[in-house]
């Protein structure tokens, strides 16, 4: 069974947002390496090689193959892991893969990013004649001259242009069918579902007027011209991809933010903030995107409950500087310091009478503190 679907490599916790993420024709999903473990934080990220490149048989494919081939093996994939709806990010070649689901299977899309690719490319006679020429000399050649194709003058990567080498001539041939025959054009207006579209400045194969086409036709689709980067993004410029791609799938991060402020209020966010250096940034975000983009977000229990929760947890581990913080946070959602002293009460039966000895100290500061600001 595993022969008939495409090799992938899966990463991050298998209870995080499913993303999916596609390669370029010539690459392996090496070609996520700088980004996939970056985005596993936050997803369960599962990048996958196309026929006969990497480790996916050749034969998934034949000639004549056509793009909805490769999102077919891609719903295959998805199936056989479990993974009803997800994330997608497609580079090139993956990202006609995107727009194909987008288009044809909106319901099994959450969001979508695609990248240096385009909703057409050139017309059919330049890829049947590079599917010929595979067809008739192999592979060496075009590998010969991925570098001009693929990255700014200087750069290369010396994995993918040995993934190009290696792949196999009758697949490869079978992806530039799959390309000579895509055309969305007059399809995109009919997608859906939240899109970014990335672009690199110096992509020779689709220009960011290729992107740009894409982001017109699409609803309220994004932009994002990336400099410096030709036709392989993310192993040229993978922070700003990453950059990118986070602030699309990570919606948690904007909404975190607001309710973080909303709980802690404006000024205690803003020191943080103010505090951040590179250093705490990761951190910083994660709070944002983990804490207050997902836990506290969550419609389960109320803010006011949540609070009360927060109270006792921090009592029971005795952190006292943050039980302040929590305790001008639960007056915010609402609750009575008679209410905050019934929960610190609750505390000195089940987290020790010091420990709630000290809670009730430092609540008790802060709503002093909180009287004589409203006296």
């Amino acid at each position: 069974m595993t022969d008939k679907l495409l090799n992938h490599r899966a990463e991050g916790a298998p209870s995080a947002p499913p993303l999916l993420l596609g390669p370029s024709l010539g690459t392996s999903y090496a070609l996520w390496d700088k980004v996939a473990p970056e985005l596993s934080a936050t997803h369960r990220v599962i990048r996958w090689d196309l026929p006969g490149h990497g480790g996916s048989a050749a034969d998934l494919i034949g000639a004549g193959a056509t793009v909805g081939d490769l999102a077919n093996l891609v719903l295959a994939l998805a199936d056989a892991l479990g993974v009803e709806r997800f994330a997608y990010a497609g580079v090139s070649l993956g990202g006609a893969v995107g727009l194909h689901l987008a288009v044809h299977h909106p319901e099994r899309l959450s969001s979508l990013a695609v990248i240096c690719s385009s909703a057409h490319f050139n017309g059919a006679k330049p890829w049947q004649e590079r599917a010929a020429l595979v067809r008739r000399e192999g592979l060496a050649y075009l590998a010969e001259t991925a570098d001009a194709r693929w990255f700014t003058r200087g750069f290369t990567v010396p994995e993918l242009v040995r993934d190009h080498r290696e792949a196999d001539p009758e697949a490869y041939a079978a992806c530039c069918d799959a390309l000579a025959a895509f055309d969305l054009r007059d399809r995109l207006a009919a997608i859906r579902v939240p899109t970014l579209l990335i672009a690199g400045r110096d992509d020779p194969a689709t220009p960011p007027s290729h992107l740009r086409e894409i982001a017109d036709a699409v609803p309220d689709a994004a932009l994002t011209e990336i400099p410096g980067a030709s036709h392989l993004a993310p192993a040229e410029r993978p922070e700003a991809v990453l950059t990118a791609l986070r602030s699309h799938f990570d919606g948690d991060a904007r909404r975190g933010m607001e309710v973080r402020r909303e709980v802690l209020g404006h000024a205690h966010v803003d020191r943080a903030q103010a505090r951040q250096t590179p250093f705490t940034a990761r951190f910083q975000d994660f709070i944002s995107r983990y804490a207050w983009g997902e836990i506290w977000t969550d419609p389960t229990l109320t803010r006011r409950e949540r609070s009360m929760i927060t109270l006792t947890a921090l009592v029971a581990h005795g952190h006292y500087e943050e039980l302040a913080m929590h305790v001008r946070a639960a007056r915010r959602n609402g609750l009575t310091p008679e209410e905050i002293g019934a929960v610190l009460l609750q505390t000195a039966v089940y987290c020790g009478v010091p420990a709630a000895n000290s809670a009730f100290a430092a609540a008790q500061r802060v709503l002093a503190e909180e009287d004589g600001a409203a006296g």
